[in-house]
């Protein structure tokens, strides 16, 4: 099973110019942009890990550094990931994999499975200061349920922030929040205790009818383009 990703996607500035948002499975080849991206905190950074490994493993660091280990996952199928691009510039990441494979998340007390479907998880947002609120995290979220339906994926779950109508603190929205998921006909299926900024965490849920899904076929690292919606987040 091969994977890409879908892009660009143009967007409108405020100032009413033209962002182009291009979406791409995160290869080996895109390795110096990941780095761009994650490596301000160096080996101490999280480089997408927390929710891959177990929480012992995690925080003894039985495994070798994150840096490492998401250099060779990037050789995976499905990717951990997809970066997005800002008239050219790496703008952001949407870290993902497959429930069973996500070891903390198999395990989470929290965020408990629904069922024993394979589906898609999407864990962690990162967009770069400077291209926050400007489209880049829903067109991340797009292109994982393009490429979730084309790789034959039974769907996508996603465990948000509820934001009940207040704002959150920027440190805790890396899990993105319920009202860009709902946008693009995410389900909730079960409040959470899980927490972020004292705030309630859903397990929500994108299903996919087998006429939906299927598998791509041999497209690993190609882009094609969208155009965009007017829709925002």
């Amino acid at each position: 099973m091969s994977c890409s990703a879908p892009g660009p996607r143009s967007r409108r500035r405020a100032s009413g110019a033209p962002a182009v948002i291009r979406t791409a499975a995160a290869t080996p080849g895109r390795w110096t942009d990941v780095q761009a991206l994650m490596g301000g905190h160096g080996d101490r950074g999280c480089w997408c890990q927390y929710w891959r490994q177990s929480a012992g493993a995690y925080s003894r660091g039985d495994h070798p550094s994150g840096r490492e280990m998401l250099r060779a996952q990037l050789a995976e199928q499905p990717p951990p990931g997809i970066l997005a691009y800002v008239d050219g510039e790496v703008a952001g990441w949407v870290g993902f994999g497959t429930r069973p494979a996500l070891e903390r998340l198999v395990r989470s007390r929290t965020i408990p499975a629904v069922d024993e479907q394979p589906v898609w998880s999407v864990v962690c947002f990162l967009i770069r200061v400077g291209y926050r609120r400007r489209g880049v995290a829903g067109a991340l979220l797009d292109a994982v349920i393009d490429l979730a339906r084309q790789s034959g994926a039974p769907g996508v779950e996603a465990y948000p922030v509820d934001p009940e109508g207040g704002r959150v603190d920027v440190n805790f929205g890396y899990v993105g929040f319920t009202p860009m998921f709902e946008r693009r006909g995410f389900r909730r299926i079960l409040e959470t205790s899980a927490r972020s900024d004292r705030r309630s965490r859903w397990l929500l849920r994108l299903d996919f009818s087998p006429a939906e899904s299927g598998p791509a076929g041999d497209q690993q690292g190609t882009e094609s383009s969208t155009s965009s919606s007017s829709r925002t987040g």
